[in-house]
């Protein structure tokens, strides 16, 4: 019998001893007044009532299992954007989605590639597939450094990751970006656009990425139901490109990785887009409202095109963070501590509040 005290025990890869935690957005405490929660990128609204319609009759079925290659989601996605099914791949959320990306297209002694500051689960998701993250820092004005991501690229980068707009600072990328940056990157590098929060973009420069997919045979997108569609709790998100690209990904998803409910309730909300979007250009309102108040009273912030902003106060990140809670109800942020603070757009009195006790600070703006 084995020794209880041995230190010959099953051990894990060492990659897995440097992984960054995931710091998910604060909840507030248990004994405090509910807080105002801006720090999850969540929508502000719930799901639409037809959706919930159809979650109550998908929930009488969670006894059995759900359609394995959600092929009905499967379908709809690929209508909705003028693509073939087997050019779309669904998983647990976009983040999953990526994961198995990762995981058919990298491994150990590969490069993973992408911004930083940048979606913080980039670099866990690489080390986890066992390939080695390559960061590139953003340049003044909180936006991808593409031509210093080129000069990065060496003989072991597999993938590229390019987020439009930048979660957390919030600027896109625009097609002549993307343009010049899929010219000059090799053709057996995979690059993967993230779109998480395309509905929010306004600018007309954006790059466009289905038109992008007919022009680029290495590009992938990334996108998700959790954002504008309201659906972050059911863990829905897709992969759009090539078929050849994505079936080794496909092999990669996890059976019966998006429940029942998950995919009738992302098909209802594809039926009801137009509503939804409606609500989106309210969140875009309420980002223009909060972008001009702020810059009106002395803060210096990126141009934002998702649903948050990005307020880069450097070593002072802990300090505002402290500020925001100090006065119930808190209010939460998402801080990366020695950069800044991501702040969700929420409900125009969510907002208002922000607004209050940010013109109350007297840090750095």
């Amino acid at each position: 019998m084995p020794d209880a005290h041995t230190t010959d025990l099953p051990q894990p890869r060492p990659a897995i001893g440097k992984l960054p935690p995931y710091v998910p957005g604060a909840r507030g405490a248990a004994d405090a007044p509910p807080p105002v929660k801006l720090s999850s990128n969540e929508s502000p609204h719930g799901p639409l009532p037809s959706v919930v319609d159809v979650l109550e009759t998908a929930a009488t079925g969670v006894h059995r299992y759900p359609d394995m290659a959600a092929t009905g989601l499967t379908e709809r996605i690929a209508q909705e954007i003028g693509r073939d099914a087997s050019e779309v791949v669904v998983g647990g959320g976009s983040v999953a989605v990526l994961a198995h990306i990762l995981q058919a297209y990298t491994g150990p002694g590969d490069e993973v590639m992408f911004a930083w500051r940048s979606f913080e689960a980039y670099p866990i998701l690489a080390r986890i597939a066992g390939a080695e993250p390559v960061m590139v820092p953003l340049t003044d004005e909180a936006r991808h450094d593409l031509p210093a991501m080129i000069a990065a690229v060496t003989d072991s980068t597999r993938v590229v990751m390019l987020c439009s707009p930048n979660n957390p600072t919030g600027p896109i990328l625009t097609q002549a970006e993307v343009d010049a940056f899929m010219a000059a990157v090799p053709s057996r590098v995979l690059v993967v656009l993230d779109e998480a929060y395309l509905e929010y973009v306004r600018d007309p420069e954006v790059a466009d990425g289905p038109a992008s997919l007919d022009r680029y045979p290495n590009l992938l997108l990334l996108r998700t139901f959790s954002k504008a569609y309201g659906l972050a709790g059911l863990r829905v998100g897709y992969a759009v490109g090539p078929a050849a690209l994505l079936a080794p990904v496909r092999a990669c998803v996890t059976p019966f990785s998006v429940s029942g409910p998950a995919q009738a309730a992302a098909i209802a909300s594809l039926d009801a887009r137009d509503e939804l979007l409606e609500r989106a250009a309210g969140v875009v309102a309420e980002r223009d409202r909060v972008l001009t108040a702020l810059r009106a009273d002395g803060w210096s912030i990126p141009e934002s095109q998702g649903n948050f902003v990005w307020l880069g106060v450097g070593d002072a990140t802990a300090d505002l963070v402290a500020h925001l809670g100090a006065v119930q109800p808190a209010i939460l942020v998402r801080p990366f501590m020695g950069e800044g603070v991501r702040v969700t757009i929420g409900a125009p009195d969510e907002n208002d509040a922000l607004l209050a006790r940010l013109a109350t600070w007297d840090g750095p703006r």
